[in-house]
């Protein structure tokens, strides 16, 4: 996949520094001025016609908000994903840009510690879905079940998004701090494969929302990139297939109407006990649900506005009917911890051979000196503890 042995050509470094450059949003004129030198001179680097000094490139990289280290090491992967955003109404261009930058230098940092380790990522990708001319809700149901059934879901709660996008699918997915207005990314890249960037910030209901909208575009326009709001009107094909693929995958409409029969049976008129009790069942937003209901007719369409305009359906209520479960499905969204499992164990793996130092390992991580000691914490027990009788095979 990368080469990891001898010095990169001056047309790599160039190509290399392009990238960075580009990605800082700077054009050559600025790069020439950081290291006094005429334009055409940054051409000729960038072309690889002429070599780069030592004292430009560092000048350079801090410029372009990376490393010389980074830019001339050969196992580095150099990326420049351009995500698909799904943002709430009047995102900044500053959450957009960060954000961007997170995902790309996460996915850089799990790359390179693979090359370093030797180790690859399966991918248990299942065929692209084009979406096709007609219904799109339709098209985007009958998706959403065969993706159950073929990753043996059955008819229960998606209980915890990010393992079935990063365990199950071998989809590179990130839980982090976002700005609140920022609520998923998703990009696809040939070496990297499809990544997904997730807002921790959110609650556990709309985070694993949006885990399934951005694995409707994964299903459907993998190798696509695009900009996409919330508040995009009309809203494109694309766009709509997702919002309903990630409605159909977590509310499957099968299991929606057994759960809704068995709650209702007996009553004349839908309450707020009774959303309260399917949202929890299915894991989702009691407006997801509500909306859902109506979708599949057994609601009035109008009838989560209704809701609204009476009083709402508040977390006061939901703690009466539930209880403290009512606050259990958020354990998961903070087990997520900094990095992902795999990725923590190839952080681990790598601190153990004392190929990254703590220090690096933060920068590599976008993380703090105190993150990374409690992704480590315990490894250094864990090869003593260790014998042969469970050695792994090599």
């Amino acid at each position: 996949m990368i080469e990891n042995a001898g010095r990169l050509s001056d047309a790599e470094i160039g190509e290399r520094l392009r990238l960075a450059r580009e990605v800082a949003k700077l054009k050559q004129e600025d790069a020439a001025a950081i290291i006094n030198a005429a334009r055409t001179t940054i051409v000729a680097i960038e072309q690889g016609k002429r070599r780069v000094r030592i004292d430009e490139l560092q000048k350079l990289a801090s410029a372009y908000r990376t490393s010389a280290n980074t830019i001339l090491r050969r196992e580095a992967i150099h990326l420049d994903m351009v995500p698909r955003f799904r943002k709430l109404p009047q995102s900044e261009d500053k959450a957009i840009e960060s954000a961007t930058r997170l995902l790309n230098d996460l996915v850089r940092a799990e790359i390179e510690l693979e090359n370093a380790l030797g180790a690859n990522r399966s991918r248990n990708y299942p065929p692209e879905r084009p979406i096709l001319p007609g219904n799109v809700r339709e098209q985007a149901e009958q998706d959403a079940q065969e993706l159950r059934d073929w990753l043996g879901l059955g008819p229960g709660p998606v209980v915890d998004i990010v393992s079935i996008l990063d365990v199950q699918l071998g989809i590179r997915v990130y839980v982090r701090r976002l700005d609140a207005k920022v609520a998923g990314l998703y990009a696809y890249d040939e070496v990297a494969g499809a990544c997904i960037l997730l807002n921790q910030s959110h609650p556990p209901e709309r985070l694993t929302y949006t885990g399934a909208h951005e694995g409707g575009h994964f299903v459907s326009t993998r190798k696509e990139s695009e900009i996409l709001t919330e508040d995009e009107t009309p809203k494109s094909r694309g766009e709509r297939y997702a919002d309903a693929f990630a409605r159909c995958f977590l509310m499957p409409a099968r299991a929606v109407r057994q759960q809704f029969a068995q709650i209702t049976a007996g009553q004349s008129y839908l309450t707020r006990r009774h959303i309260i009790l399917l949202a929890y069942a299915f894991r989702v937003s009691r407006e997801s649900i509500v909306r859902r209901l109506e979708e599949l007719s057994l609601a009035k369409v109008g009838t989560w506005d209704w809701f609204t305009s009476n009083g709402g359906i508040t977390d006061e209520q939901a703690r009466q009917v539930l209880g403290e479960s009512s606050t259990g499905s958020r354990d998961h969204v903070q087990a997520y911890g900094h990095v992902p499992p795999r990725l923590a164990l190839l952080v681990r793996e790598a601190w153990k051979r004392d190929l990254y130092s703590e220090g690096q390992l933060a920068r590599l991580l976008r993380l703090s000196r105190h993150e990374v000691r409690e992704v480590l914490d315990g490894a250094e027990t864990e090869e003593s503890e260790a014998n042969e009788l469970v050695k792994l095979a090599t």
